[in-house]
């Protein structure tokens, strides 16, 4: 309370006076002052949270000391303290931001409840700030979230990349979020304005592939009914995204490296050589290196496209973003589905936890849209989780320091039905650095 500074304008000292009292004997920081002008005066100097205004004053009004409040610090909360007979002027002092009014009489209850009403509404307002803040930190670009140091360095990485017209190859395992990395380069470059072209090279079949790149004349072929333009074509002014790289043929690969040289082609059935402007940023979950070994990419491509390149870390790897994303895809869900699931309990974090993740970000947000679904409460609970959990698990038989210690972190855990919170008091780490010894020893639950 003593943090909360309180200042009373009004021109009756009793009334000064009682209130100070009042407000004093709580605990609360408070100034006095006996009119408008001196309380504009002090507010020069003194930064207040609330104001205890009398609306009838000589000379200025309250009505005109809110009016400055509001204009200078619209967070300090006004309270009009009025007669009986300016009820209707208290009402349009609360049209014009003052939080309440307090009609005379009133007694310190209800005073009180006024102010730790305001108390209550700028901690929450500041705590929301703070929130707002932290994931604006955490979700730099677009939906990616994360406070981990591998992917703060993704984000540094997109911040530098950005700006530039470099193409950009981007790597890692299936749902690591290779493509909202790539969308983040593209809102954040000069080429923001333009079109963002997805090319799924995995799922487009090969005879359809040039056309969807390329496109084609009226009566190239069959099912020519009307000249279409291709991805290339549509993506002039802005960025092509090549996702999945890795699965495109060889065939189309030399065509591709040509368009990457001079962006110039042709559409299918087309004799005029069309040019596209585009910047082009592709992603692959294979490795194009062992793909090159095999014979299945070719090097030149891979070169052209190797300009900057950087890769999407697999969730396991930054298992101190889950929390935070599972979050963040519970609150997304439970609006979707209208359901008041608001919560997850700390045995389902702690499963998700100890989970691996094969399937990265993208099993995690399927996990969370599921648990949603079928949740019975407000809470997720373990059970709700899609989660495989493997039903035995064995351990060497040698005496080092490691084993004895896996061992005993083994017993305790299942001691306690893998409290994680309970299981670190007793072993007296905390709970990241069980977590940690957890997946060094590759300990398992068992179901």
């Amino acid at each position: 309370m003593g943090d909360t500074k309180i200042l009373i304008v009004d021109d009756e000292l009793i009334m000064r006076e009682s209130l100070a009292g009042w407000l004093e004997r709580d605990g609360y920081y408070v100034e006095t002052v006996a009119s408008g002008e001196e309380a504009l005066e002090m507010l020069k100097a003194t930064r207040f949270d609330i104001l205890l205004v009398d609306i009838k004053m000589e000379g200025m009004s309250g009505l005109e000391v809110l009016s400055y409040v509001k204009e200078t610090d619209p967070d300090v909360a006004v309270v009009m303290i009025t007669a009986y007979g300016s009820i209707s002027t208290a009402i349009e002092a609360m049209k014009n931001g003052a939080f309440d009014y307090l009609l005379k009489p009133f007694d310190p209850e209800e005073l009180g409840v006024v102010i730790d009403k305001i108390i209550q509404h700028q901690d929450q307002a500041r705590e929301n700030l703070f929130l707002r803040e932290q994931f604006k930190d955490r979700t730099r670009f677009e939906s990616m979230i994360g406070q981990s140091i591998p992917m703060q360095d993704v984000f540094d990485l997109i911040q530098d990349v950005a700006p530039m017209d470099s193409t950009v190859l981007i790597t890692g395992e299936t749902g690591t979020g290779k493509g909202l990395a790539a969308k983040a380069i593209h809102t954040n470059s000069p080429r923001c304005g333009g079109p963002f072209v997805i090319v799924n090279c995995g799922a487009i079949p090969e005879h359809l592939m040039e056309s969807e790149l390329f496109g084609h004349q009226k009566g190239a072929f069959t099912d020519a009914k009307e000249t279409k333009k291709g991805r290339l074509e549509l993506a002039h002014g802005g960025t092509l995204f090549l996702d999945e790289i890795g699965e495109i043929s060889m065939r189309m690969q030399i065509d591709l490296l040509r368009i990457l040289e001079d962006r110039v082609f042709y559409r299918v059935g087309g004799t005029q050589p069309i040019e596209a402007d585009f910047r082009v940023i592709a992603a692959s979950n294979r490795n194009l290196g062992e793909a090159i070994k095999e014979g299945i990419f070719r090097k030149d491509l891979y070169y052209r496209l190797n300009v900057i390149s950087f890769e999407m870390p697999p969730l396991r790897e930054r298992k101190e973003d889950i929390p935070l994303m599972a979050e963040h895809f519970l609150h997304r869900f439970s609006q979707e589905t209208n359901k008041a699931v608001d919560g997850i309990s700390r045995e389902a974090m702690d499963e998700m936890m100890l989970y691996e993740w094969p399937g990265n970000v993208r099993e995690l947000e399927n996990a969370i849209e599921r648990a949603v679904v079928v949740s019975k409460g407000r809470n997720i609970l373990p059970s709700d989780l899609p989660i495989f959990r493997p039903e035995h698990f064995s351990l060497p038989t040698d005496n080092s320091l490691k084993e004895i210690e896996k061992q005993h972190i083994t017993k305790i855990l299942s001691d306690n039905q893998w409290n994680i919170a309970k299981s670190a008091n007793i072993l007296d780490i905390d709970r990241s650095t069980l977590y940690s010894k957890i997946r060094r020893y590759q300990i398992q639950k068992a179901s």
